[in-house]
């Protein structure tokens, strides 16, 4: 038993030793060659989407940022894949395996694709035209017409968005009909305030422009504000309150958690100046009737 097993062992070594000394030494050299022209191609397509993005002298810099980061991912995985396949297909020609049935096997599966692939080529169409028309970027808070959120990955096929749930949506591009971008460029706070009917609305402007302007010369919110929030305008007379709308402008997404700092200091303020934030009432008249008017009621009923 030990002669078979030494004779097997003898020919199993004729055979691999002589193919690890020619075909194996050349499946590694093919490994690294692939591992060392990828990061090449990587470190390449980061340089050149860097200097082919010029700024447009409307964008911040972290916009521009975004742009680049965008590009560089949706490049880099292309040039990942490609190389990956021509690896794949190199090694497996080492082995001993012939790659011509393959290729023509993938020529038929993509003309099968060609025909039946057509929401795929939507998809991928689509996505190059958000990309060319930088229509927004990983980073960027975004609604589409049945999800929102941050953008987590851009692909030619597909958006990924993150919610504040923490909820993952993928999007296929070519479901994509309207894209709202919440924070391309700078961000804006809308806040409708509501002030009593008795209150003096001189007096309380001047109260929301004083808490607008030390919110933009607060150290901890400063380098996060545009522009100061201000009194724009009495938006409404609403069935309780006068309606002010206050406006003002910050870095992109920055506009949900500076609004929420003004409605905090807009409160304690108007608690302090003694201005009323009125809420719904409803008055209610209570009858009372005396036992005689009841009897009487009764008595007509009857």
């Amino acid at each position: 038993m030990q002669e078979i097993f030494q004779k097997y062992l003898d020919k199993y070594a004729e055979l691999v030793i002589p193919w690890l000394l020619t075909s194996g030494v050349k499946v590694v050299f093919v490994i690294i060659g692939a591992y060392i022209l990828n990061k090449v191609i990587v470190r390449f397509i980061e340089k050149a989407v860097r200097i082919a993005v010029r700024p447009d002298g409307i964008s911040s810099k972290e916009a521009e940022e975004k742009r680049e980061n965008t590009l560089i991912q949706i490049f880099t995985t292309t040039a990942n894949i490609g190389i990956l396949v021509v690896t794949a297909l190199m090694v497996l020609q080492e082995f001993g395996v012939e790659i011509a049935p393959i290729l023509a096997a993938a020529g038929i599966v993509g003309l099968a694709f060609g025909f039946g692939g057509q929401y795929l080529i939507r998809d991928i169409i689509s996505g190059l035209f958000i990309i060319l028309e930088n229509q927004y970027r990983i980073g960027d808070v975004v609604s589409f017409d049945n999800a929102s959120g941050t953008v987590q990955e851009i692909s030619l096929r597909k958006t990924t968005l993150r919610d504040l749930d923490g909820t993952v949506h993928h999007i296929p591009h070519g479901e994509i009909k309207k894209v709202s971008n919440l924070s391309k460029d700078f961000s804006r706070i809308n806040l409708d305030m509501g002030v009593g009917y008795n209150s003096n609305l001189e007096h309380v402007i001047s109260v929301i422009n004083r808490v607008g302007t030390e919110l933009a010369k607060d150290p901890l919110w400063k380098d996060s504000i545009i522009l100061a929030p201000q009194f724009l305008r009495v938006n409404d007379f609403a069935d309780s309150a006068i309606m002010l709308k206050i406006l003002g402008e910050t870095l992109p997404s920055k506009q949900w958690e500076i609004t929420g700092e003004l409605r905090k200091r807009l409160k304690v303020a108007f608690d302090n100046e003694g201005i009323e934030i009125p809420f719904p009432q409803m008055v209610l008249h209570h009858i009372r009737e005396t036992a005689e008017e009841t009897e009487k009621k009764d008595e007509n009923n009857n």
